[in-house]
């Protein structure tokens, strides 16, 4: 097991949490809330040792493309592929957006 930690810019806090994903279903959870203004900050503990630069380029092609509220994001992974993660992320971010 690996603890990975990451930091973006980002806006101002969030004001609900989410959950998402199962990490028992050999998949990966996601648990998303309101974190320091300005600061988006990632915590990854992964069953894949040596995958923090494959993390670093997903979360920076994510990011770039979208500034999002201050949140403090604690992933759950259990060797779930790129596609999979920016899904559950996609899901977190939609469960704040209608919260």
């Amino acid at each position: 097991m690996e603890t990975l930690s990451f930091q973006f810019p980002a806006g101002q806090p969030a004001k609900g949490r989410a959950l998402v994903g199962c990490v028992g279903s050999g998949d990966l959870e996601v648990l998303l809330e309101p974190g320091q203004a300005g600061t988006l900050a990632i915590e990854v503990v992964t069953s894949v040792n040596g995958s923090a630069p494959r993390w670093q380029l997903l979360f920076e092609r994510m990011f770039r493309e979208q500034q999002l509220p201050a949140l403090n994001i604690a992933i759950h992974d259990f060797g779930a592929t790129p596609g999979v993660v920016r899904l559950r992320l996609e899901q977190g971010l939609e469960e704040l957006n209608h919260g």
